[in-house]
């Protein structure tokens, strides 16, 4: 048997999203800043991808613009709210993808702007009146906070964040890449300026993304080169990855309370596995449903020789699986997100990431599998 658990990081393409592309591959290859016939087919198929995911996030078409990924839509939220409204001061935490840390940590070097860090917890939840706190103190900001933990899973109050950012007129980026699909975002409720989605996180292409710029907010493009997504950003439109990304949105609405009751039935039946199979074991982020995105589990197993093989030992045994160990000293590199919360650096952590494709049997092998590995290790 071979198991993807790996969701997280990439999920794989679903088949009705592959139809979908490969009849525009097959039958729409035109430039759609073409004024011709096959120019104009080419565009209206765009068009129609933007009114489709608009639709479902109760949002104008107007508001969503493609790109190439979650990291260039991050990147674009980022480094254009901040010099377009002359910004000195960004709040994010130390638990974000680096698609924002690395961007804004840059940014500080520079001197561009100060950067402040919000406490988190050891699970990784947000002390919102250390929020409340530093946007009180500091003059209108960025805040740059993801919905949910890539490695571990757990959620922050988009809500709550909108309200804080509103009452001290502070700008809010909020990175969805893990969330969007999994979760209904209601744009005309959310008081996000910028909010991100990568395609393939929600089993659609590679290559593709959106972001979602609040009409409240104008910004100037990041990449320059043509008149492209209404002067937004140049460079011709990947029409296949639009098209795919639009029908893997649609899909995601379609089912997703059925996605969502199955893989929160595995995760919770996984937890429970592993809480009775090995001794020791512990979770590393938030487990409560409410609290944490369904999709993720983090387990941090005992102590083990070898534990810097367990990975390698599980893609041996037929389970693709991501994770790894807190830093234990300044020249290891290890997870950042591990670290920030205070997670053990000696015992070896492994993201689990489940799909709609996932099954219980796959649940039951993995455990088997990975308990074998424990027992030799002890």
């Amino acid at each position: 048997m071979r198991v993807y658990f790996d969701n997280a990081a990439t999920t794989p393409l679903d088949p009705e999203v592959l139809k979908e592309m490969y009849k525009v591959m097959e039958n729409h290859y035109g430039n759609p800043s073409s004024i011709h016939s096959h120019g104009r087919e080419a565009r209206t198929l765009i068009e129609r991808s933007r009114k489709t995911i608009a639709n479902l996030l109760h949002t104008s078409p107007a508001e969503i613009f493609f790109t190439s990924s979650g990291t260039e839509a991050d990147n674009t939220a980022i480094r254009c709210s901040i010099a377009d409204h002359k910004l000195t001061h960004a709040i994010t935490s130390h638990i974000e993808h680096h698609a924002v840390l690395h961007t804004l940590e840059a940014l500080e070097k520079s001197g561009v702007i100060k950067l402040s860090f919000v406490n988190i917890d050891s699970k990784g939840n947000v002390d919102y009146d250390h929020l409340e706190t530093l946007l009180k103190d500091n003059e209108r900001s960025l805040v740059s906070i993801m919905h949910a933990n890539n490695e571990i899973g757990t959620l922050s109050d988009m809500s709550r964040i909108g309200d804080l950012c509103e009452a001290y007129n502070a700008i809010y980026h909020c990175d969805t890449v893990q969330t969007m699909g999994h979760y209904q975002h209601d744009l005309s409720k959310l008081k996000t300026h910028f909010l991100v989605c990568a395609g393939h996180k929600l089993h659609g292409p590679k290559g593709v993304g959106f972001l979602h710029i609040n009409h409240k907010i104008k910004i100037k493009p990041f990449i320059y080169g043509g008149s492209q997504e209404r002067n937004m950003r140049g460079g011709t439109e990947n029409i296949y990855g639009i098209v795919g990304l639009a029908k893997a949105l649609e899909l995601a609405y379609a089912e997703m309370e059925q996605h969502q009751a199955h893989i929160q039935g595995l995760k919770s039946y996984m937890l429970g596995k592993l809480t009775h199979e090995i001794p020791g074991v512990a979770f590393n982020g938030e487990t409560d449903a409410d609290k944490s995105l369904y999709t993720v589990l983090n387990v941090a197993f005992p102590e083990m020789e070898m534990a810097d093989m367990l990975l390698f030992n599980l893609d041996i045994a037929g389970i693709s699986a991501s994770g790894g160990s807190a830093c234990s000293s300044g020249t290891d590199i290890g997870s950042h997100v591990l670290t920030a919360i205070g997670a053990s650096s000696s015992r070896p952590s492994v993201r689990f990431s489940f799909s709609k494709y996932n099954t219980k049997e796959e649940v039951d092998f993995t455990v088997a599998k990975v308990k074998e590995l424990c027992l030799v290790n002890v």
